[in-house]
């Protein structure tokens, strides 16, 4: 399987015997990290610069808010910001939400999963 870079924006994934290609977007790469990462225990919820959280008050859902996702030709990066819920071990929630978030996008997109880098932006104290 080889994987090549196209625009920045997307990329594709060619097959060799294959009828066509598949391209599959950074934005789709992101939105797979922050499901996988919200469905640690643990985690609250994803948390994202001002912009985001504007958005997010005006009624657009934004699935990637607190994702950045770098794709280079052979490999993903992933950086997550992520506010946890009181109580839980930082080192053990956020090894968990890497594993995942590693997982699910090699799964579901057959790329390389390089780093994922996580921020804790802040904790959750409201009972659930």
């Amino acid at each position: 399987m080889n994987k090549e870079q196209d625009k920045g924006m997307h990329y594709q994934i060619h097959e060799s015997g294959k009828i066509g290609e598949v391209q599959i977007a950074d934005e789709v790469v992101a939105i797979i990290a922050g499901l996988a990462a919200t469905e640690v225990e643990g985690v609250s919820k994803m948390a994202g610069n001002i912009t985001n959280e504007l958005v997010s008050k005006l009624g657009m859902k934004n699935l990637s808010k607190g994702v950045k996702v770098t794709v280079t030709e052979a490999t993903v990066s992933v950086e997550l910001a992520l506010e946890l819920k009181f109580g839980y071990s930082i080192p053990e929630v956020s090894a968990a939400v890497q594993e995942r978030v590693k997982s699910a996008i090699e799964t579901m997109t057959g790329l390389t999963v390089d780093e994922v880098n996580i921020r804790i932006a802040g904790v959750s104290l409201e009972k659930e």
